[in-house]
């Protein structure tokens, strides 16, 4: 196992896409109006690509086109304070091609917006690094 300076536990790409299958919440980082903005968002994945849907009109959908994006997702246990985190980067692309389209709206990709899903992007993860914490960890610092 590969720590950090602080500890934590250094994951390999394959270990960071397991865990981020493991939930289906994240949050893309993308810019609005020259100044970082966060969303949280559903998501998929279609091979290692992360692919999440949105309105057409929504600030996420106009912010992410063509723009490296950031995606993140964790989850955490606050009783025993353990848990992951897993950062992807990469460029955000609308899907344009009908058979693609109608391919992944058969995944399993669900929207808490209004309206529904009106469109994918996908985020091609160019850069993919996560951290670990365990319980082992915290009780060696202690």
């Amino acid at each position: 196992m590969r720590l950090d300076a602080n500890g934590l536990e250094v994951l390999d790409r394959d270990d960071c896409l397991a865990l981020m299958r493991s939930v289906t919440l994240g949050r893309v980082v993308f810019t609005d109006r020259a100044l970082p903005a966060i969303q949280p968002v559903h998501f998929v994945f279609d091979g290692d690509d992360v692919i999440i849907s949105m309105p057409l009109d929504s600030k996420l959908a106009s912010g992410t086109r063509g723009a490296v994006v950031a995606f993140e997702a964790d989850a955490f246990e606050p009783g025993s304070r353990t848990g992951w985190s897993v950062t992807v980067i990469g460029e955000a692309r609308v899907v344009r091609v009908a058979t693609e389209i109608e391919r992944l709206s058969r995944l399993p990709l669900r929207s808490w917006a209004p309206g529904g899903l009106s469109y994918f992007i996908r985020i091609r993860g160019e850069y993919v690094s996560g951290r670990r914490i365990h319980p082992t960890y915290l009780e060696a610092t202690r």
